[in-house]
């Protein structure tokens, strides 16, 4: 079993801080974040093209204002966002995928926008028919530790 690696915004104090990025040097960084829409009774997910533009809108915006709604994450000048919303087997499958050049990475964001796109198709349905399930990073790339992938799907939350 691999070693605890301590918590990167917690300080030796035990208190939660902002993590000091300033000697790191910028370099290009990338995320892919995805979850996936599903009806509660195993039913199709409704929208089309309107709703899974709408979601995507919302994706962008949620990955520009991470920094204001996640805790202690750095505000990033994201390069780029691409969201793809399709269907899948058992319902609406979202890939978010976060550029940017900087000391830190856009986990966060992809993660974000994936999320918020999700809760965009939710709201349009009926959070009480239809739930985010499996959201999970993917893919991340660039900075000091490198790129890392996840080897397999995640359980099924079902």
């Amino acid at each position: 079993m691999a070693p605890v690696r301590p918590f990167s915004h917690v300080g030796r104090d035990g208190r939660a801080r902002m993590v000091d990025v300033t000697g790191k040097a910028p370099t290009l960084r990338r995320a892919v974040a995805r979850c996936v829409v599903r009806a509660r009774d195993g039913g199709r997910v409704p929208g089309g093209a309107d709703e899974f533009a709408e979601a995507k809108v919302a994706g962008v915006q949620a990955a520009k204002s991470t920094g204001r709604l996640v805790p202690l994450c750095h505000p990033l000048p994201l390069d780029d966002v691409r969201l793809e919303i399709r269907r899948c087997d058992d319902g609406v499958e979202i890939t978010a995928e976060t550029t940017v050049v900087a000391r830190t990475g856009v986990e966060m964001e992809a993660l974000t926008a994936c999320t918020v796109a999700a809760l965009s198709l939710v709201g349009r349905g009926g959070p009480d028919r239809l739930f985010v399930d499996e959201v999970a990073l993917w893919h991340k790339s660039g900075g000091r530790s490198g790129s890392w992938a996840r080897s397999r799907p995640p359980e099924s939350g079902r």
